[in-house]
Formats: structure tokens, sequence, C-alpha cells
């Protein structure tokens, strides 16, 4: 869930992955963590370059090894708190499959129980690649925040060449 930003900096997936696992290896000790990260910023990657989701899970499939198959809803019923990345990655990455907005991907994240906030940060970074946020809820989001984080807000948006609000 530390990644999230990594997947919105980079013009190759090669270069995406290359950084976040650098980056992920700081706080992840573990190969399972660092592939989570990895496929995390993949996902984020292939989003928000116009890819279809059929063609981020077969992505997903292919590098990482995920089982994808099962669905939010039969998922709901094995509920038990999980923090590590091979229970965290199959319901985020479900979540986003299932999700059909930015905000029912979260959803979904949040319903799984479990670790909850990693699961709903995971899934929202990538329905964000994918979908964006809606600019209501930004706006909300934004209006809440003190002033020395609007100005780290300010200067990623620079970096990447967007506005903040």
């Amino acid at each position: 869930m530390r990644v999230a930003s990594v997947g919105w900096l980079y013009n190759s997936i090669e270069r995406t992955r290359e950084v976040v696992r650098a980056t992920a290896e700081v706080s992840h000790n573990h190969p399972e963590g660092i592939k989570g990260a990895e496929c995390t910023a993949a996902v984020q990657f292939l989003g928000r370059t116009g890819h279809s989701k059929e063609e981020i899970k077969a992505y997903v499939v292919r590098e990482f090894g995920y089982d994808v198959t099962p669905t939010v809803e039969e998922l709901r019923p094995l509920h038990r708190h999980d923090e590590t990345c091979m229970d965290t990655m199959p319901k985020a990455l479900s979540s986003f499959f299932d999700g059909t907005s930015y905000e029912d991907t979260v959803r979904n994240a949040v319903s799984l129980g479990g670790d909850a906030d990693t699961i709903a940060a995971i899934a929202g970074a990538m329905a964000e690649c994918f979908y964006g946020i809606p600019g209501s809820m930004k706006e909300q989001c934004i209006s809440m925040l003190p002033q020395d984080m609007l100005q780290v807000l300010d200067r990623f948006a620079r970096v990447l060449g967007a506005e903040a609000q």
C-alpha cells in the first residue's frame, strides 16, 4: 500500500516495476511483499495507460500468479484478519476486478473485513488509475487537509504535470 505513487511516475511498465521493487525492499523484507507491491504498481500503470480489466487480469495472472477467480461475494464469508500479502493481494485484486467505479471498488475492499485499511488502500490505488476519483470526492477530501499536506499535494501534482484540485 506504500508504493501507490510509483504507479503514476514512469512511462514504462518495466521501469515502474524496477523502481517499485527498490522501494518495497525497504519496508517488505519478504519476496511475497515485494511481489505484491510490484503487482499493485503494475495494475496502476496498466490502468492509467488504457488497458482493459481483462488485459490487466491476464497480466496479473501471467506475471504474478495470483488467483483472481474468487469474487468479492465469494471472499466475504471467508473473513479473517491476515496481514500477509498472500491474503491481502487477492482480496484487493478481486475488489478492483469486481468494482464498477472508484467508490464501488473501495466499498468492495472494506466489505471484506480483515486488514480492511490495507486492502482498501491497495484496491483504491488500482481503481484510481482505472476510473479516476470523482471530483466531488476529491474536493471533499482536499477541503479537510491541513496546509502542510496541501503543499505536499501541490508539489506532487506539479511533478505529474497535473493540478492538485
